[in-house]
């Protein structure tokens, strides 16, 4: 399997306008979405999603910060990385599944950050967003 590029980094933030300042703001990020608990800013071929996060306990598993990386592949050679995955024992902690317009399955690297195959763009995200 060969990743083709970067696709985007989703990121839970305590505060979702606070956030949304900065990375507008500060790093001059578009907004594409904005909706009570979630944002999707536009990073050049990328995008960042930024998911505002009530409550953090050790039972959840979840953190402030970084919550998943994903990298872009093509449709057609998706199920094939899936495969792959699934032939390596990788830990898969998001089956294979159709969202929106693409297909996306997250994962752990060997120190347990969650990554994410994806083969939609942001353009295509947005379509079918809610």
């Amino acid at each position: 399997m060969q990743v083709q590029g970067f696709n985007h980094i989703t990121i839970n933030v305590r505060n979702l306008d606070v956030s949304i300042k900065f990375y507008t703001g500060v790093l001059g990020l578009k907004i594409r979405h904005q909706g009570k608990k979630d944002a999707y800013l536009e990073w050049g071929s990328a995008w960042i999603c930024l998911i505002e996060r009530d409550r953090y306990t050790e039972n959840t598993g979840r953190q402030l910060g970084v919550d998943h990386i994903a990298f872009y592949i093509p449709e057609e050679h998706f199920m094939d990385a899936v495969k792959s995955l699934q032939d390596d024992h990788i830990t898969i902690v998001r089956q294979a599944i159709k969202r929106g317009t693409g297909w996306s399955i997250n994962f752990l690297d060997p120190d347990g950050t969650q990554l994410e195959l994806h083969t939609s763009n942001l353009e295509e995200r947005m379509k079918v967003w809610r």
